[in-house]
C-alpha cells in the first residue's frame, strides 16, 4: 500500500518549546538515559550529536540547555498537528510523537497527486500549528518514514531501490544492527539479499520482520484482519479522570485486560485504536500503529501518553469512559511448548506480579538490572524501573582500560581484601608507568587464608577515572589471576591494597 508519513524534525525540541517555552533556536538537547536523544540545529553546529553522553555534550557546548525526555509532553504538543492532518485527510495513525502515517491513495486522488497532497498537508500544518513538517511516500510505513526524513516521494514500484543503499542502522534494532555489522552486512540491500528462511532460522522472528522491511515488502508478517467486537475492552469511571497519575493507573489496568483477552484468542495486536468520552460528551479517537507486536508495556505506554495529551490539553478534558479496540491483529503462535507447561507462562505470571506491585507502590518500587558501559563490572550495572526501556548505553565499543571477555560469573557486592606477593614473599606493586615490582606468585585471600600459587596472570589494565574530581577520582590497576586450585579471579590494586572484585567460573 502506498503510504504517506508526516514527520516533524527534532520533535522533542519543538515540543519543549511549545509546552514549556524553551527556545528551540538556542543550543538545546533532550536526553534519555544520560545520552543525547535529539539536539537542536544550533546544538548540532556546536558538535552535539545523538548518542553523546551528557558530560561530553556539555563539553562541546558549555551553554547547552539540557532537558529530560518526556513522551507525555511530546504527545501533548503533537495533538494539534494530528488534528490539523485529520482536518484534510482521513485515517491518520500515530507512529510516535512527531510522526504519523496515512494511506496515500485518498489524499492523492482528492488533491490531484501525491506531491500535491503532501504540499497541502505541509501547508496545513504550517498554518494551523506553525510547525515545520516533511512528508515521504513509499510502499509501506517503514520505507515512507525513511522517505519522510529525506523529504522525497519514492516513485511507485521503486521502494526496493530506494532502500537498497541505506545504512543497516535504519532498521532501528541496535542489537541486530551490531550483529549484522560484525558479519559484514552494512546496507539494507545486503540484508534483504539474504534468504528469508535462513534469517528466520538464525536470528528469530523480529529479525525476519526487519528483513521484510529492508526489502521494501509489507511490514506485516501476516495480513491484519478485522477483529470481532468482543476483543475490545472498555472502562467507565465513576469519577472522570482529571489527573495524569490516575490516567497512568487506568492505562496499565486496561492494557493488561486487552492483552489477556487477545491471548485467550491466540492473537497479538499491531494497530490499536484508543477511544475516549469526556464528561461533556465529547468523543475522542486516536489510532496508534507499531511495526512489531504491541506488548502490555507498549500498549500501556501509548495509552498513558495519549491520556496525558488529552487530560493536559488546553481544553482541560476529563475522561469519563475509555475503550481500547485492536484494529489490527495477527495470529500469535508463541513458542514451542516447554517440558512442564506452555513456555512463557511463568514469565507472564512474573510480569503481571511485577506490574501489580509497581501499580501499588509506584514505578520506582520495582527495578531491573541492565548491563551498561563501563570499566569495572560493578559500575556496569544500571537499575531501571520495570517496564522502562532496557537498552544498554555505552556498550557499542570496549572502554579503554576495560577487561576483555569473557565476563566474570560472580561479581562481589564488596571487593574481598587479599594479598598478592612475589616468590620472595614481598607484596607486588605497580608503578605509575605500569611496571610491576615483581611477577605475582602467590595469593592470600581475606588476610587469613593460606598462600595459593598463581599459575598464570594477565594485566595490568590501568584505571584513571574522574581525574577532575578530587573526591571521586580513581587510579588503580586490574589483573586476571589463575590459581593452582583452578579458580580464576579479577583482582584490583588500588592505593597499595589488593582486592578480589569477581570470580570466573
Amino acid at each position: 500500500m502506498r503510504t504517506m508519513v508526516v514527520w516533524c524534525p527534532d520533535w522533542p525540541i519543538v515540543a519543549a518549546e511549545i509546552v514549556d517555552g524553551y527556545p528551540a533556536r538556542e543550543p538545546v538537547a533532550v536526553l534519555h538515559a544520560n545520552r543525547v536523544l535529539v539536539a537542536s540545529p544550533a546544538a548540532r553546529e556546536e558538535g552535539v550529536r545523538r548518542g553523546l553522553r551528557k558530560r561530553e555534550a556539555q563539553g562541546r557546548c558549555p551553554h547547552l540547555i539540557v532537558l529530560e525526555h518526556d513522551p507525555g509532553r511530546d504527545l501533548l504538543a503533537f495533538e494539534p498537528v494530528l488534528a490539523a492532518v485529520e482536518a484534510i485527510a482521513a485515517g491518520v495513525e500515530t507512529l510516535r510523537p512527531g510522526a504519523c502515517a496515512l494511506a496515500a491513495r485518498g489524499p492523492a486522488r482528492y488533491y490531484g497527486g501525491e506531491a500535491a497532497a503532501a504540499e497541502r498537508i505541509v501547508e496545513q500544518i504550517a498554518q494551523q500549528c506553525a510547525v515545520e513538517a516533511q512528508i515521504g511516500v513509499a510502499e509501506g510505513t517503514f520505507a515512507a518514514g525513511l522517505a519522510a526524513r529525506a523529504g522525497v516521494i519514492v516513485p511507485d514500484g521503486e521502494t526496493g531501490e530506494f532502500l537498497r543503499d541505506l545504512s543497516i542502522g535504519a532498521i532501528g534494532r541496535p542489537n541486530l544492527v551490531d550483529l549484522l555489522r560484525r558479519l559484514g552486512i552494512h546496507t539494507l540491500g545486503e540484508f534483504a539479499a539474504l534468504p528469508a528462511a535462513d534469517v528466520l532460522d538464525r536470528f528469530g522472528f523480529d529479525a525476519a520482520l526487519a528483513h521484510r522491511l529492508a526489502g521494501g515488502r509489507d511490514e506485516r508478517p501476516l495480513a491484519p484482519r478485522q477483529t470481532p467486537l468482543e476483543l475490545a475492552v472498555e472502562e467507565t469511571f465513576d469519577e472522570p479522570v482529571e489527573r495524569v497519575d490516575a490516567a497512568a493507573f487506568a492505562a496499565r489496568a486496561l492494557a493488561e485486560r486487552l492483552h489477556d483477552r487477545l491471548g485467550r484468542h491466540g492473537l497479538a495486536c499491531t494497530r490499536l485504536a484508543i477511544e475516549a468520552v469526556t464528561d461533556r460528551g465529547e468523543e475522542l479517537v486516536r489510532t496508534w500503529r507499531h511495526d512489531g507486536l504491541l506488548s502490555v508495556n507498549a500498549v500501556a505506554d501509548r495509552l498513558r501518553w495519549q491520556l496525558e495529551g488529552w487530560v493536559r490539553s488546553e481544553s482541560n478534558k476529563n475522561i469519563a469512559k475509555l475503550r481500547l479496540i485492536p484494529e489490527g491483529v495477527v495470529e500469535h503462535l508463541g513458542l514451542q511448548p516447554g517440558l512442564w507447561g506452555e513456555a512463557g507462562e511463568e514469565r507472564d505470571r512474573a510480569h503481571r506480579a511485577m506490574s501489580r506491585v509497581q501499580g501499588l507502590l509506584g514505578p520506582d518500587a520495582v527495578l531491573t538490572a541492565v548491563l551498561d558501559g563501563g570499566r569495572a563490572d560493578q559500575s556496569r550495572i544500571r537499575l531501571v524501573a520495570w517496564g522502562d526501556e532496557r537498552t544498554a548505553q555505552g556498550t557499542e565499543a570496549p572502554w579503554p582500560g576495560g577487561i576483555p571477555g569473557p565476563s566474570p560469573a560472580t561479581v562481589y557486592p564488596e571487593p574481598i581484601p587479599a594479598e598478592v606477593v612475589d616468590e620472595a614473599g614481598n607484596k607486588v606493586q605497580v608503578s605509575g608507568r605500569l611496571e610491576l615490582s615483581n611477577p605475582p606468585k602467590y595469593l592470600k585471600i581475606r588476610n587469613d587464608g593460606e598462600l595459593i600459587e598463581i599459575t598464570a596472570w594477565a594485566g595490568p589494565w590501568p584505571i584513571d577515572e574522574r581525574w577532575w574530581d578530587e573526591e571521586h577520582q580513581t587510579r588503580a590497576a586490574r589483573f586476571q589471576l589463575l590459581l593452582a586450585d583452578e579458580r580464576a579471579f579479577l583482582a584490583v590494586l588500588r592505593n597499595g591494597s589488593w582486592h578480589m572484585e569477581a570470580l570466573y567460573d
